[in-house]
């Protein structure tokens, strides 16, 4: 057993060794630094040290990764909710069977690697949930972490795609190094391969300096443009060489350069859609689409809003309170911005709110006043043809978000027209 004992040590990650029926024998330096020390004499069960469960995992709901392991005889993975001396965390758990010489089985071994900026309760951590379709996303993403294959998150805009990618950088090996950003939707083509591959000064009016461009600063770390689907056909070009071979020039430069950077690519666009019309090349997207994960909107995780309530108060300050009711109310919105929208809700209802109770009637309130960016003073006639135009867009933008090839299919005016439509409600608003 002290043999056993020992080879936790040789983990760089907490690790508990368990017997076939649950019972936790020894644990790791790591492990106890972590999530605090056992009382070993206390023949401690699993399920009770890291749930507070009286029962197995299977038995209260959950996955059982040592009851997988058993009937595989292999290693299993689940993605589980731990109480920790944090609170609840998220904790991607690795369980390795251990047979004897004669093959019976003996032990498990136990491996937790607590998911980077994930937990299962409002903290100052900036991703929360319980729901089954949140820990799949959290399970996929730290399942590819560890490879380093480029991946594509799809979703509505405001669902946390970018915190995701952070999630799988900090969970990967390249963690210690930077992860670089570059927001792609609204920069020119000129604009974007300057801020991507850097330019050489004089390449164009206004290159006064040379510039180190994202893809050098994301050298041995990770590369992640977000809204890939807004990048133009030719950048397009230079996006699938970079990619391909991990070489560029900057603009107005003839020399070659190199960099080691992990790709990720966020967009809430149909890009197949995109494909078959022509405006997004098909063997691009072969290359970001390695690994896709596709981020459900906040409507489709509902279990999750009180969590995210709860975290969103802690960060306005005050001792706030949602009702039942306003909490049941919210958990049947359709939430068109997502957990942006959800996050606008709440601060707005904290202002509106006269006491630090927010009932439904307060909520409805905040509701309405997000709904409602445009108003007209108090008039005695109709309004005019536009002012219903505009009017009209805006109600589809609170219903589709970002989603403007929706929009505009909807609206039955093509893509420039609604472009050209929504800068005029800006000017309004």
């Amino acid at each position: 057993m002290n043999d056993l004992s020992q080879i936790l040590e040789g983990f760089d990650v907490p690790a508990i060794l368990v017997t076939a029926d649950y019972q936790i024998l020894a644990t790791n330096t790591i492990y106890s630094d972590k999530f605090g020390s056992i009382n070993l004499e206390s023949n401690p069960k699993c399920f009770a040290v890291s749930h507070g469960y009286d029962k197995p995992c299977d038995l209260a709901g959950e996955d059982c990764p040592l009851l997988a392991a058993k009937s595989s005889g292999n290693k299993e993975k689940v993605l589980h909710i731990h109480q920790t001396p944090n609170g609840r965390e998220h904790v991607d758990v690795e369980m390795i069977p251990i047979f004897d010489d004669e093959k019976q089985l003996k032990y498990f071994i136990e491996l937790l690697r607590p998911v980077p900026l994930a937990s299962g309760h409002a903290n100052t951590r900036q991703l929360v949930g319980d729901s089954v379709a949140f820990k799949a996303v959290l399970a996929n993403a730290t399942r590819v972490a560890k490879s380093d294959v480029n991946v594509l998150l799809q979703g509505e805009s405001g669902t946390g795609k970018e915190m995701i990618a952070h999630v799988i950088h900090l969970a990967s090996d390249r963690a210690q190094q930077a992860m670089v950003t570059l927001e792609c939707a609204g920069l020119s083509e000129t604009l974007i391969e300057s801020e991507l591959f850097g330019h050489k000064k004089g390449a164009f009016t206004g290159a006064h300096n040379e510039k180190e461009g994202l893809v050098a600063q994301s050298d041995g770390g990770t590369l992640f443009l977000d809204e890939i689907g807004d990048v133009s056909l030719s950048t397009q070009v230079k996006l699938l060489r970079l990619i391909e071979t991990k070489t560029y020039r900057r603009v107005g430069d003839t020399a070659i350069r190199t960099s080691n950077f992990r790709l990720i690519c966020a967009t809430n666009r149909d890009l197949s859609t995109m494909v078959e019309r022509g405006e997004f090349r098909l063997d691009l997207l072969y290359r970001i689409n390695v690994f896709p994960i596709t981020i459900p909107p906040l409507r489709e995780r509902s279990a999750d809003i009180p969590g995210l309530i709860q975290h969103m108060l802690s960060l306005v300050g005050g001792d706030f309170h949602f009702t039942k009711g306003a909490v049941e109310y919210l958990k049947t919105y359709a939430f068109p911005g997502n957990i942006r929208e959800l996050r606008n809700i709440v601060h707005r209802a904290t202002i509106l709110c006269e006491t630090n109770i927010i009932d439904q009637k307060c909520l409805l309130a905040a509701l309405d006043l997000g709904a409602n960016r445009i108003t007209n003073t108090t008039r005695t006639t109709l309004p005019s043809l536009k002012e219903n135009e505009l009017l009209y867009l805006e109600t589809l933008r609170q219903q589709f978000g970002d989603d403007k090839e929706k929009m505009a299919a909807v609206a039955g005016i093509s893509l420039r027209t609604l472009y050209r439509k929504l800068e005029q409600i800006t000017k309004i608003s």
